[in-house]
């Protein structure tokens, strides 16, 4: 990847969206204060300066259906769940699609330590760049917005984590992965395996699930992820519903 820093930005993936015509492939746009950081469905990323990692990356394809899509997000979460795994002990999951949330030993619970924006430009069905933005909490320990869960490494190691190294291994660690998958037919069975085995609530075990269209509360287990990012749930009298992102809620 080749690095551009900035002191600060509004927002890194509207900076490298603006700009998608002029940045080269494998450029990733990193800034220690991000003012107007992006999330899901137009939410908000809290990230105090100098203390989390805030970048997004533009990559080119050479030829990818539009269709495919969400192998990229696999791709993308399983990189930075498993580097993060990987440099700090922290387990971390997947939660569909691409969340990444952490696991505190101490007390059992899990919170979102990495939020990620993959948008896309077209030209017809095939995608011509991909914009791949990212959230991580590291050193901050305090959050102020109303975030249902937020985490940091530092909330869990009790230590703070070298924000320099953690950027240059997670950005190799996405260009890989998303490389691989570009050019390497084999990959993307065991990226999905890779992916299943990090999902959270991925366990078999019935959990408590609401269909946001009905209001309804439910008991079901993740059944399976589908190509096109479907997540299949499955009942207790073996019924399998399926959700698009955003219809049903954990």
């Amino acid at each position: 990847m080749k690095f551009i820093e900035f002191p600060e930005l509004p927002s890194t993936s509207t900076y490298v969206a603006d700009h998608a015509a002029s940045l080269e492939s494998d450029t990733l746009v990193h800034t220690p204060s991000q003012t107007a950081g992006r999330g899901q469905r137009g939410n908000c990323w809290e990230s105090e300066p100098g203390m989390n990692l805030t970048f997004t990356a533009i990559m080119r394809p050479d030829s990818w259906p539009a269709r495919r899509q969400f192998l990229i997000s696999e791709a993308v979460a399983v990189a930075i769940a498993e580097t993060l795994c990987r440099l700090s002990g922290v387990k971390c999951l997947v939660k569909w699609p691409n969340d990444i949330y952490a696991l505190d030993p101490a007390s059992g619970r899990v919170g979102k330590i990495c939020g990620i924006l993959i948008s896309h430009s077209l030209e017809g069905s095939m995608i011509r760049h991909t914009i791949i933005g990212a959230g991580v909490n590291i050193n901050q320990t305090r959050f102020l917005s109303d975030a249902p869960n937020p985490v940091s490494l530092k909330n869990i190691t009790g230590k703070d984590h070298d924000l320099s190294l953690l950027l240059r291994e997670l950005a190799a660690a996405i260009e890989l992965s998303v490389k691989r998958l570009w050019s390497d037919p084999e990959f993307e069975t065991q990226l999905h395996d890779r992916y299943m085995k990090l999902l959270w609530r991925g366990d078999g075990k019935m959990h408590t699930w609401t269909d946001m269209a009905t209001g309804t509360r439910f008991e079901a287990s993740i059944y399976a992820i589908e190509p096109l990012g479907h997540m299949v749930l499955r009942t207790a009298d073996s019924e399998l519903r399926r959700y698009a992102f955003k219809e049903v809620a954990f």
